[in-house]
Formats: C-alpha cells, sequence, structure tokens
C-alpha cells in the first residue's frame, strides 16, 4: 500500500467514526476474551510441564473395579511399599515416593507449631523431579536421614535475611524431629500438584502398620519411563504383578478389583482422579470453546458490518477504475486497508487483555499473564487471516462494478437480495451462539446456587470440624480432653467425635456386605466410625427404627465378639443396594454371612462430600471411645458468631496441644472447596457470554444503522401513502428480529447438548428446564429490539418531504 491508500483509509475511517468504532471495537473486545480465555486455558493444561523432561515421568494409579462404590474408578494413591515390591519383582525399575504435601506436616517453633506443607521422599526423589535449587544440593542432601531442603519462601520465613544452610528446624510428621537444613529450592509455580515447601527423606523403616498392605492408600508412588512404549509395556504387566503379589490381602484373581494404571505426569491435573471428576477437564474445555467462539462472533461481525458498508465506497471506486486503476490494484487496496484495520483492533485487544487480566485474576482467583513471544505471533497470523477474511469478499464485489453503472446510478449498490441474505445469515449464526451463551450463563449460575442451597441431609449452619484431632501427634488422652474442654466452651451445644467429617475430612472406607442367600461378594458399601452424639450434632433425619445410643450397650462394635452381629444404621441408599424394598423392612435385618451386621435403623443420605461426587450407600458402625480412631475428627454444634466460635475452638487447642497446628472451620468453609472451582468458571463464562452478546448487539446495531439509512426513501413513500409512524417501527423492527428469532432454531440444540453434558458431571444437579431456554430467547429478543429500536424511531420520525430528498 502507498500512502494515497493510507490516506484513504484514514479518510474512511475518520469519516465514518461510529462505524469504525463499532466494527474496529467489536473486534478488539472479541480479540481480549479470546485473549484471557485462551490464557486461562493454556495454563490449566501446563500443570507440571516446567519440570525437566516432564514427558518421562508417570503416577501410579490404583484403579478400583467397584461399580456402585464411591470408590470405584482410579486414584492417585498407593500402598506405602508397591516401589519396593515392583523393584524385586522388575530390576531396573526407576522410581520415587511423595508421602505427604499440602499442610501434611508442621514446623514447631517455641513450643507452638505452624502448619507447613511437608513431604518424605525417597532419596531417588531428584532422579525424577529435578528441582531447581537457589542453595545447595537436593541430590545429595536426601541421602541424610538428618538433612531437609526447604522452598525459598520457607527459608525467608523461618531464617529470615540469615543463610538457612546448616541451620536446624524441628519438622513434625507422625513425630517431631530436628533437621538440618541442607538445601533450598526455587518455589514451584502454581501450575503444579504438588504443595511442596519442606522435603524430608522417607524413613526406612515403614512409618505405618499397614505399608505392605494392598488396597491401603499412603503415599504417591512415580515412575520413570525412557518412552511411552516402555510405560505402555510395563503397565501391561502390572495385571499378573497384582495378582501375585496381592493375593493375601484381596484373595484370587485380585486384578480384578483392583489394577494399575499409569498417569502420564503433565494430564494429571485435569484427568479424573478419586474425588475428582471429569468436571475440571469439562470446564477447561467448555471455556476455552467459549473463547474461541467468541472470537467467531466478532469476526463473523466484522466482516458482516465490512460487506455492509463497503457499497458505500462504489463511486470511489469507480472514479479510480475511471483513472485508470485496475482490478488488482483495488483487490491489493481493499485487502491491505482490511489487515491495517484489524491490526489496529488487535492492538486494542491486546490492551483491553492486559487492562481486565488483574479484574479476571480476582475474579476467577487466577494468576495470568501474557506471554507476549507467543502470543504476539499467534496475533499477526490472526490479523493476516482475518483481514483476508473480512476484506476479500468486499473486494472483490466492488472491484467487478461497471464504473459506468456505478455512477449513473442514483444509489450505491448493496449486494442486493444475495447480499442481504448473507447478512441476514450472519447475524442468526452470532445471536444463535448468543442465545447459546445465554442459555448457558443462565444454567451454571442456577446449578452452582443449587449446590450451595440443596439439602445435604443434614443441618449445615452452626457446625465446626476440627480436622486436627486426627493428627497422630495427638495422644488418645489429650483427644478426651480436648473433647471435654470444647463441650464446656459458651455456645457449644454437642460434640461428637467420628473417622469421617462434612468436607471430606477422615477415612475414606468401603467393604462388600455378603447378602444371605444372595451369590457373590455382595454390594459395597462405604462405612464410617462414629461416636456418641453423632447424629444428634448432624440433625441427620431418621427414617425408620433408631440411631445409636448408650443404653444399648449392643450398640458398641468394640465389646462385640467378631462372629457376632455387629449394629448398624444405613443410610438411605444402602436400603435397595441391600435388596429391601423399604427402610421399615430393613429394621432388624442382618446381613453380611462371614461379618454379620445387624440393621437397627435408617437415616437419611448425608453428602459431605463434592456435589460432583456420586453419594453411595452408606452404613455407620458405633463406638463408645471414637478418641481411638486413627482419623479422628471432632463435629461441634454450636450457636453464636461463627468466627467468634472459630476463635475460641483456636484459643483452646493451641492452650493444650500447641505442638500440633490447629486446622479446623466451619461446614460452610469446608464445602466452599468443592464449589471454587466451578463458580470460578461460572464467573468466566459470564464474562466471556456477555461480551459476546455485547459484540452481536453492535453487529445487530450497526446493520440496522446502515439498512435503515438505505431505506429513507422507502419510508418517505410509505409515509406519504399513509403509514403510521408506529407501522414504520413495527415493519422494521420485525425485519430486524427475524434472524434474531431464527437464532433459536440454532441455539437451543446447541445449548441443550453442551448444559446436558455439563451437568451430567454433578451427582445433585438441576433439571434442564425449559424456562431457562424461553427466558434466554425472551433476553435476547428484548435487548435485540433494544438495540434497533433508536434506529427505527428516528427512520419514522422523519418527514416524508426530507425522506424522499435525502437517499
Amino acid at each position: 500500500m502507498n500512502r494515497f491508500a493510507l490516506l484513504t483509509l484514514y479518510r474512511s475511517l475518520t469519516r465514518h467514526k461510529l462505524y469504525a468504532a463499532l466494527n474496529i471495537g467489536g473486534l478488539a473486545v472479541g480479540i481480549a476474551v479470546f485473549l484471557v480465555l485462551s490464557l486461562y486455558a493454556r495454563f490449566e493444561t501446563s500443570y507440571e510441564k516446567w519440570l525437566p523432561r516432564y514427558d518421562r515421568i508417570y503416577l501410579v494409579q490404583s484403579v478400583w473395579n467397584m461399580p456402585g462404590s464411591a470408590f470405584n474408578g482410579a486414584i492417585p494413591w498407593t500402598m506405602g511399599g508397591l516401589l519396593d515390591q515392583m523393584r524385586e519383582d522388575f530390576p531396573g525399575t526407576v522410581g520415587t515416593r511423595v508421602r505427604g504435601g499440602e499442610d501434611a506436616g508442621s514446623v514447631v517453633r517455641s513450643g507452638a507449631a505452624v502448619s507447613e506443607d511437608v513431604a518424605q521422599v525417597d532419596p531417588t526423589f531428584f532422579d525424577l523431579f529435578d528441582l531447581p535449587m537457589a542453595q545447595g544440593d537436593g541430590r545429595a542432601a536426601l541421602t541424610s536421614p538428618a538433612n531437609a531442603i526447604i522452598s525459598e519462601s520457607a527459608a525467608k520465613k523461618y531464617f529470615g535475611s540469615s543463610d538457612p544452610i546448616g541451620q536446624t528446624m524441628t519438622v513434625a510428621m507422625d513425630s517431631a524431629n530436628s533437621y538440618r537444613v541442607a538445601g533450598v529450592f526455587r518455589d514451584l509455580p502454581k501450575n503444579s500438584e504438588f504443595k511442596l515447601s519442606i522435603l524430608i527423606p522417607l524413613a526406612k523403616t515403614p512409618p505405618t502398620d499397614n505399608w505392605y498392605h494392598w488396597g491401603s492408600s499412603q503415599l504417591q508412588t512415580f515412575l520413570r519411563f525412557e518412552t511411552p512404549e516402555a510405560a505402555r509395556a510395563f503397565e501391561r504387566k502390572t495385571g499378573t504383578f497384582v495378582d501375585r503379589r496381592a493375593t493375601q490381602d484381596m484373595g484370587k484373581d485380585a486384578s480384578k478389583t483392583l489394577s494399575l494404571g499409569l498417569l502420564p505426569i503433565e494430564r494429571w491435573h485435569l484427568e479424573p482422579t478419586g474425588t475428582q471428576s471429569a468436571g475440571q477437564k469439562l470446564t477447561v474445555v467448555t471455556l476455552g470453546i467459549v473463547g474461541l467462539l467468541t472470537l467467531l462472533i466478532a469476526i463473523v461481525n466484522y466482516v458482516n458490518l465490512a460487506t455492509a458498508r463497503a457499497g458505500l465506497r462504489a463511486r470511489e471506486v469507480a472514479m479510480r477504475k475511471v483513472l485508470g486503476a485496475d482490478r488488482g490494484a483495488l483487490v491489493r487496496q481493499f485487502l491491505g486497508e482490511a489487515v491495517l484495520t484489524v491490526a489496529l483492533a488487535a492492538l486494542i485487544g491486546l490492551m483491553l487483555a492486559e487492562l481486565s487480566l488483574p479484574l479476571v485474576n480476582a475474579a476467577g482467583g487466577l494468576s495470568l499473564t501474557i506471554p507476549y513471544l507467543v502470543v504476539v505471533p499467534l496475533l499477526m497470523l490472526l490479523v493476516l487471516v482475518v483481514g483476508v477474511a473480512a476484506g476479500f469478499y468486499p473486494a472483490l464485489l466492488l472491484s467487478r462494478y461497471p464504473a459506468a453503472a456505478v455512477l449513473a446510478s442514483a444509489r450505491s449498490p448493496g449486494g442486493g437480495r444475495a447480499g442481504t441474505r448473507t447478512r441476514e445469515a450472519l447475524v442468526v449464526f452470532q445471536f444463535g451462539l448468543a442465545i447459546a451463551f445465554i442459555v448457558g450463563t443462565i444454567v451454571l449460575f442456577a446449578q452452582t446456587r443449587h449446590v450451595r442451597q440443596s439439602d445435604l441431609g443434614f443441618k449445615r449452619d452452626g457446625l465446626l470440624v476440627v480436622r486436627s484431632l486426627a493428627e497422630s501427634l495427638v495422644s488418645a488422652p489429650q483427644k478426651r480432653a480436648m473433647v471435654q474442654a470444647l463441650s464446656a466452651l459458651p455456645g457449644v451445644q454437642t460434640v461428637s467425635v467420628a473417622d469421617s467429617a462434612v468436607g471430606g475430612s477422615g477415612n475414606d472406607s468401603s467393604d462388600n456386605v455378603k447378602l444371605p442367600g444372595v451369590a457373590g461378594n455382595g454390594p459395597s458399601l462405604r462405612w464410617i466410625v462414629v461416636g456418641p452424639r453423632f447424629f444428634s450434632v448432624y440433625g441427620s433425619r431418621l427414617i425408620a427404627g433408631r440411631v445409636f445410643d448408650d443404653v444399648h450397650r449392643a450398640d458398641d462394635s468394640d465389646g462385640v465378639a467378631k462372629d457376632q452381629p455387629r449394629a448398624i444404621v444405613i443410610n438411605r441408599r444402602a436400603v435397595p443396594a441391600l435388596g429391601f424394598r423399604s427402610p421399615e423392612e430393613a429394621i432388624g435385618k442382618t446381613v453380611g454371612v462371614d461379618r454379620p451386621r445387624t440393621i437397627i435403623g435408617v437415616v437419611d443420605d448425608m453428602r459431605f462430600d463434592s456435589p460432583r461426587q456420586a453419594n453411595t450407600a452408606t452404613y455407620y458402625v458405633y463406638t463408645r471411645k471414637p478418641e481411638e480412631l486413627g482419623s479422628s475428627v471432632a463435629t461441634l454444634r454450636f450457636t453464636g458468631d461463627p468466627r467468634a466460635m472459630v476463635a475460641s475452638v483456636r484459643g483452646v487447642w493451641q492452650r493444650m496441644v500447641p505442638q500440633v497446628p490447629f486446622v479446623g472451620g466451619t461446614a460452610d468453609q469446608r464445602l466452599a472447596q468443592f464449589y471454587e472451582a466451578d463458580e470460578r468458571a461460572t464467573r468466566l463464562f459470564a464474562i466471556g457470554a456477555g461480551l459476546a452478546v455485547l459484540i452481536g448487539c453492535v453487529g445487530l446495531w450497526g446493520l440496522a444503522s446502515f439498512n435503515t439509512a438505505r431505506r429513507v426513501k422507502e419510508v418517505g413513500i410509505r409515509k406519504t401513502l399513509g403509514a403510521s409512524s408506529t407501522d414504520i417501527v413495527k415493519l422494521l423492527v420485525g425485519q430486524f428480529l427475524r434472524p434474531v428469532l431464527i437464532a433459536n432454531v440454532v441455539a437451543w440444540p446447541l445449548a441443550f447438548v453442551a448444559m446436558r453434558t455439563w451437568l451430567a458431571g454433578f451427582d445433585d444437579r438441576i433439571a434442564l428446564s425449559p424456562l431457562f431456554f424461553v427466558g434466554a430467547s425472551v433476553a435476547a429478543t428484548l435487548i435485540a429490539v433494544l438495540t434497533v429500536i433508536g434506529q427505527s424511531l428516528r427512520a419514522s420520525r422523519a418527514a416524508p418531504a426530507w425522506a424522499l430528498r435525502h437517499d
């Protein structure tokens, strides 16, 4: 392009300032949304890729095949001694183990404990995870059981500006021991599943009794393979390995119940494991698609306005032809103008993305930044593609107009009926996606509101969970004293201890319950050990029979011989699972042939975990000494201000057990962790959807402005023949709304399939009501009416004489 072409572009943009603002602004907003959501998707898919040779590291998964059980599927945990047995059976196996992580230990200073992300690791840790070191040699440090390596943040926290190397610190995990700091590693990035601030050597002596018990979940095992083929070959051999090693604990053909899988570490974050469902991966994919579709809407909007306004330059093209310009020169000029315009929009979009990142990070709890070395080349490619796409049709259309016919015409060509139909089709496409976005936003907000307010089977208000009671450093006498002290606090109504609590705290255990006269091992049920007042604390609803009490001494499972029936309470879902037609029919029945259990009561289902996780059949076992449980968690029922109660409980804890950090919170705080990711995704989706609708409105307004300006003489003739202003408004608005109404045909099936897929990830979910779709369509229609009503009113109020003179 020469300077005259650039001058022409400048004059075209400044002459039609509103058109330029709408066209460039709409595309800039679309590019900004695309950049932000792409950065989010890029961040979520970049986990562990910061590690050197991450593509050779695999997480060993325990894959349970127990249909109907809460523990069916893959979990990222294995028994402690798995790697030892693998090395015996497969010499040359390269692997390491990580036990602990986020808030798994503490640092004791001046008799008080501070919670830290402590992990016990093998000396081979750096063979797989070559963490960048700030000081010292991490590989050499882990060879001594008296050494520890810490993160830069931990070094600054505990040693300030002094050199941490060689200094000692007391780290508690299972037991409190003194360690010498032998290295400092760089803080791990946020795109990592590892939460590590202190690494200490894993003791050669098994730290737990069931270290070699198949079926236990104690730590994470990682293996390294040089090629994917080697990993797949090893995985194929694990079936016979499990059958050979797990027979004693799991019986013959153990691999049919428990198998081992190898998960590439870069897929760990988004792969459904344990209590994590496929919802996280689906959320990332959904938001990535939203970004792409928003960009596509912006591109369509830009092309639509560009082709609509191109006809206004027909006389300019004709004059250029008269003055000697050939068709090739005109095509190059229009394509160049389109590319430059898109480049300006891309620059503005990049600025908008940079300005909006702090707000998006705050709304989504993220830490996104723009990697310009990656983004700028992609934007340059986008500018070329969109510029050519937007400029190609107008360039060909205008360059082929005969100069004489254009100069002799009383009006500029507008592309005829074919051009009108093309523009309407593009509006249908835009608003079809916009309506689908509105439906999606409504459904997402309705679902997130539902899970926060749904009936969980217990009274969530006034509940406080003390997770730190389960720490191994707290002795049974200390637990009993703590429960008594908590019960005496003002505002505390009652306290109970169990090995499970709201928020996913405590143990996750299940077993098969054999049914009398029925072949097979029976259904798999989750089981929870509870202490006195458990059902009273939670306010669970009794459906039939009774709950445990101290009047019936046979309720206590600790005093029952192994071959004698134990009293159990089951939940509603366990009734059909155990073959009973009603809760009343289950009362007094004994199940479990090898380990008899007599049902004394049926309570309503209680959901302690994520709404995405299936709420399964459960039975409860009673003990009068819950403080002796290895994973005893205390739950308090209280009245008054939750913050004041948490502060009071923390004060009691720090006074009685200062060597263990207090970990606790209200039921609402514990449950909030399950809703956080979906609520963040909902906010990001709503932002993208709102801007997509805005871009669609901008395009519709620009098109309405263009079409209204071209129909001024038609309006004058209609008014001369007796049409009222109301008739004119109805005509224009009706024609503008026609593509919007047709867009529902595109939007409804698309939104239905997308939202049904997303809701399928929730066990507790809303129904896809037709009201969601009708409401979205009404909202889109109102938005469209408000968008074009101004143009229609202005055209209808024009005097017929003025309209007939000005076209």
